[in-house]
Parts: structure tokens; sequence; C-alpha cells
């Protein structure tokens, strides 16, 4: 773990890198955090406020024939994605903003690297960047003001790194939420509503995307000593490491539904 300046109680506070980018394509920002996550011991912040075009995001065991419809993805050419990472579906685009935690499980002191305790402890990280600005909740595994979400998350843990990485919606196309169909296994909190009523999106509550950003900064001033990295730095090329995350081509959208009419005509037979 790479030490960083002495605390106000004389704990050395590690260092946190951060990388900020604004637009950044979905899937080259996911090889990153995989590469440093794999590849690097090092603590990491990404940032990257927006990306284009929108892009459906799944995580590794989703299925897609459960979570997305497949036939105006196909028509409408919308990219769909196999992020390393668990979690559930998203659909992302330029109203969107990604936060990125990596860290080694050693750098936050009584951190267990468990799911519940990493979402605990962002949690609670978050709950002082929006403190001024709503009724802020982590409910089950998602970021809410009052009972509406406007934070997905998605975690991926090994032998001595965790990452935890969330889409927050700064604002959100309505319409691209047709692209996603309803989970099967919803949080309990959503009570079945629909994407309308489900959902919110972070302009209602804070001024600009600039305060939501410089927050996160001042709140990781309270565990890491924070520096700046330089995006061509952090994403320097590394022949021998292949990422996980992977674009679902159309071919593998159309097998899915040729596998999935297939099915129903044997089970018709049946």
């Amino acid at each position: 773990m790479s030490a960083g300046l002495a605390g106000p109680r004389g704990a050395v506070r590690p260092l946190m890198q951060l990388v900020t980018m604004s637009g950044a394509p979905i899937l080259r920002q996911l090889h990153l955090e995989e590469r440093l996550l794999r590849c690097t011991g090092d603590n990491w912040c990404i940032i990257n406020d927006g990306t284009a075009p929108a892009t459906i995001v799944m995580g590794v065991s989703g299925r897609v024939s459960e979570l997305v419809e497949i036939q105006p993805v196909l028509r409408d050419q919308v990219p769909v994605i196999r992020r390393f990472s668990g979690g559930g579906t998203v659909i992302v685009d330029q109203g969107t903003v990604f936060v990125t935690f990596i860290c080694s499980k050693n750098a936050i002191a009584g951190l267990q690297p468990f799911p519940r305790d990493i979402m605990s402890w962002t949690g609670q990280l978050y709950e002082k960047v929006f403190a001024s600005f709503g009724e802020f909740h982590l409910l089950e595994n998602d970021y809410a003001f009052s009972h509406r979400k406007f934070g997905g998350n998605a975690q991926s843990i090994t032998r001595n790194r965790w990452v935890h990485h969330t889409s927050f919606l700064w604002d959100y196309d309505m319409k691209n939420m047709d692209y996603l169909k309803i989970p099967k296994r919803a949080p309990k909190y959503r009570l079945a509503r629909n994407h309308t009523d489900f959902l919110c999106s972070m302009k209602e509550y804070m001024p600009s995307r600039s305060v939501f950003t410089e927050g996160i900064t001042c709140a990781l001033r309270d565990h890491f000593t924070v520096q700046p990295m330089e995006l061509e730095t952090a994403f320097s090329d590394d022949k021998e490491f292949v990422p996980s995350t992977k674009l679902l081509s159309p071919q593998d959208l159309e097998a899915i539904i040729s596998s999935k009419e297939t099915h129903t005509v044997h089970e018709v037979q049946a």
C-alpha cells in the first residue's frame, strides 16, 4: 500500500490516484478499471463524466434474454457490453456520471473486503457528498434520494483487491429505458414501480456536475491522500493483459433470439 501524508491524529493516509475523464467510451473505461484492479497494487478513483453512444452494460452473470429487449436493441444498433463485475443491467449515456473505487483490501482501516462491508463504507462516503442536497439513502444495493434510485452499483472482489463502481443518473432519457426489461429479481423497495416512478435524476437535487465531483474528492480526503493522475499514464498499454469485459456482437444477440425461439418451439411441441 502506498503511503501518503499523515492525518490529523498522526495516522498515515494511503495514496489514492484520481483519474478524471469526460465522455470516455464506457468500454474503454471498463477495460481501464479491470486492468488497474488486476495489474496494479495502487488505490484508484476513476471519474468519467458522461459517455457516448448510449450503451447497455450488463453484469458478468446476467442473462441477456431476461434483461434486454433484444429486437429493439438490434434495430437501433444499441451496443451491449458484458462487464467483468457483478450487479445489474443499466443503460448509460451523456447523462451518466461514473465513479469507481479500486482499492487494496488493507487500504481502509477496519474494512473487510466483503460486498456488504464495501457497500456500507461507500454509502457513508456518499452520505457526506449528498448530505446538503437531499434525503440520501443506501437502499439495499442502490443509492437513492428518498425512495427513488439515482445510482446503481456493481462490485468485484479478488484475493487482495476490490472494485466498486457506480453509474449515477445526473439525467436520463426515459426512451432509453424501453431497451431494458424489468428484472425478475428487483429490489424490494422498488415495489413493482415502472422506471418513471422508480428513478430520479441528480440534477433535481444538485446545482451542477462539478459540485458532485468536487464533493467526492473532498470526501475521499478524509481517508486518502488524493493525487491527480493523467489518463495517459494510467492507461499505459499492457499487451499481456486481456480484459474479460466484452462488447456483444449483433451475431451474439441474434443467436440468443434464435436459441430462445428454438426453446419455445420445443416447449410447444412437448
